[in-house]
């Protein structure tokens, strides 16, 4: 696989990384089968996929330590493991809250070693700012993991560009983690200009659209029980047959390029910058090899001009 840098003076990793959140967590829950997602965390080392993508909030705390289990021994070595803080386990009815306190960050960067059975990870990312704590608190926390040596580098995910300026005020951003997919494109318009300007890498989640874009849905009856997705307003009804006029196109531009539907959309993700590096997550062995192969599809100028004039989806994010 081609391969880039992971911010400045980084390691260098695989051009697709592997986002792991759906091995254990959100999507389809009754279909989690352990042994297979460890598979495909190896399978992808093979393949050149070598960013590994979790988070502490993942199941929660679960997805870090099937991760650990994938990477253990020999395997390590061969990955550039990142993973997150910040967001908890929500009260009252919440999903998710946030705690961006620095004893948190503290605390939070040993359970993740532990839970991953390593010594270090190579990229730490602030999951969501705190709205009740200075991103400048939070990020000197993160930063005090790089000088310990339990972190290699620093991210950012779901920010601002006002946000990362504060954050490299007192440590540098080597990563901005955000949603990109050709129906999630708010980050073209400020934060990936900037973060291709400044040296730091951008990976873009659900680049296919939470599995939209890869044509794996027809009707809401075709997500699996108790999946998540479910709740998402592009995935209601209504909305989500106005949106397969989105994936028409996409499988149109497939067809004649002889590249899977999945491929096509993760290549419009690549084309949007020299540091994008897409994360599109998966647990079975033959979507991680598609998305692999993304890498090497090559769209012409008019198949870009064709995908950038696809309208903007029907329905919220979330």
């Amino acid at each position: 696989m081609r391969t880039t840098v992971l911010g400045t003076g980084g390691p260098e990793v695989g051009v697709v990384g592997l986002g792991c959140m759906g091995m254990t967590w959100a999507y389809d829950p009754s279909g989690r089968d352990d042994e297979t997602s460890v598979e495909v965390v190896r399978g992808a080392l093979d393949l050149g996929v070598t960013l590994i993508d979790t988070a502490d909030i993942y199941g929660p705390y679960d997805n870090e330590e099937l991760v650990g289990r994938a990477l253990a021994g020999p395997y390590r070595e061969r990955a550039v493991l990142a993973t997150k803080v910040g967001l908890v386990p929500g009260t009252g009815g919440a999903r998710v809250g946030n705690d961006g306190r620095p004893e948190h960050v503290r605390k939070a960067i040993d359970d993740s070693l532990r839970r991953l059975g390593t010594h270090h990870v190579d990229l730490y990312q602030l999951h969501r700012v705190d709205p009740q704590v200075p991103i400048e608190e939070t990020w000197g926390a993160l930063a005090e993991a790089v000088a310990a040596g339990k972190v290699r580098q620093i991210g950012l995910s779901e920010v601002t560009v006002e946000q990362i300026r504060r954050a490299q005020a007192v440590h540098p951003v080597a990563s901005v983690q955000s949603e990109l997919s050709l129906w999630t494109r708010d980050a073209l318009a400020e934060v990936l200009p900037y973060t291709e300007a400044n040296g730091i890498s951008f990976l873009p989640f659900s680049p296919l659209g939470r599995g939209f874009l890869a044509g794996r849905f027809s009707s809401a009856g075709d997500l699996p029980a108790d999946d998540w997705r479910a709740t998402l307003p592009r995935f209601q009804a209504e909305a989500l047959e106005a949106n397969l006029a989105l994936v028409a196109k996409v499988k149109e531009i497939a067809g004649r390029t002889g590249a899977t539907t999945a491929q096509v959309a993760l290549a419009w993700v690549l084309a949007q910058g020299r540091l994008v590096i897409p994360i599109p997550g998966t647990k079975t062995p033959k979507y991680l090899a598609d998305n692999a192969a993304s890498a090497e599809v090559r769209l012409t100028v008019e198949d870009l001009a064709e995908l950038d004039a696809l309208p903007a989806p029907v329905g919220d994010r979330y």
